[in-house]
């Protein structure tokens, strides 16, 4: 009976041990996507949302949101070459600046499926961009900037990454369809994400131009800091503000019509979209990568009419 009795507890540790193992070996089986972004923002809370709900329909995936510690081409390097190292089978990027970074890219690209986002590198070895068209969303700003100045004027930009291919596009689309007119966009300074430099930039602007006619802020985090120091400074609803994203001061300001418009993006779309697409390329479906491997989600002006409603689908998508 004793011996009966031990064979069964034997028996029954093993059958607890064996079902540990085979948690553990699903856990290690399931393939890890990441999702690679350029720097500390809240405008990748969108997209983080996004993520969340791709992991929620692709079980089999470990997904997996990753912010650099500085928003610096090296230390995102890092960051991809650690991940590729611990066993991640995708990676989708931001990246910081791809001119600078083809061959590092590349590295990444020749040892996993890379995918960009939000910044493309068309010169690397990545499968695919998923994103806004940043000429496009940089037309659509000088639209804004026409309509809010018909009879012209200065303005000033301010955005994070120069380098970045989603400012510089954005930048040469704007100058485009104000070309001629008698809009024009005279300066743009940078600040690498840095949020004290960002309001900086725009002190010191306003200072040294004290006259001009309208600030761009070609990132998401440049709106508010124009805000704030416009605010600060008495001329808020003096100088145009022409805006990208949607920063919660940004709508504010859009509201109250301090703001002309903003153009925003859909970076949920980006996570979720994204992620979906790296899955069934790793499955073996390359049929969601079009030929010129660019899929395109397309960006909008909000302005004063509309700000309400898109407020409303935002506040449904990252719950509150």
């Amino acid at each position: 009976m004793e011996n009966d009795m031990k064979l069964r507890l034997a028996t029954c540790a093993l059958m607890i041990t064996a079902a540990f193992a085979a948690t553990g070996a699903n856990a290690q089986d399931k393939k890890a996507l990441a999702f690679v972004v350029n720097g500390a923002s809240d405008f990748w809370k969108l997209a983080e949302a996004g993520v969340k709900k791709a992991q929620e329909e692709l079980p089999n995936y470990d997904l997996q949101f990753k912010y650099p510690e500085q928003a610096a081409a090296a230390v995102q390097q890092r960051l991809m070459d650690d991940l590729v190292a611990a066993g991640v089978s995708a990676v989708m990027v931001s990246a910081v600046d791809p001119k600078s970074s083809t061959d590092a890219l590349n590295k990444v690209g020749a040892q996993v499926p890379l995918f960009t986002t939000d910044s493309d590198a068309p010169d690397t070895n990545r499968i695919a961009y998923i994103g806004s068209s940043n000429t496009d969303a940089g037309k659509q700003a000088g639209e804004i900037a026409l309509k809010a100045l018909p009879d012209g004027g200065k303005c000033i930009g301010f955005v994070g990454l120069p380098g970045a291919d989603n400012a510089r596009e954005r930048i040469e689309g704007m100058k485009s369809v104000i070309a001629g007119s008698k809009v024009e966009l005279v300066d743009v300074r940078g600040d690498d994400i840095d949020m004290t430099r960002a309001k900086r930039n725009v002190e010191d602007a306003l200072a040294a131009n004290p006259d001009i006619d309208c600030m761009v802020g070609f990132y998401s985090y440049n709106p508010p800091r124009i805000y704030e120091v416009l605010k600060e400074s008495g001329k808020l609803g003096e100088i145009t503000i022409v805006a990208f994203d949607e920063d919660p001061i940004t709508l504010g300001g859009v509201k109250e019509g301090t703001i002309a418009a903003t153009v925003v993006q859909q970076p949920y779309e980006w996570g979720y979209q994204g992620m979906k697409l790296m899955a069934k390329y790793l499955e073996g479906d390359k049929s969601m990568v079009p030929d010129n491997k660019l899929v395109i989600v397309p960006t909008k002006i909000i302005d004063k009419a509309n700000v309400d409603a898109f407020e409303a689908e935002l506040k449904a998508r990252i719950g509150g």
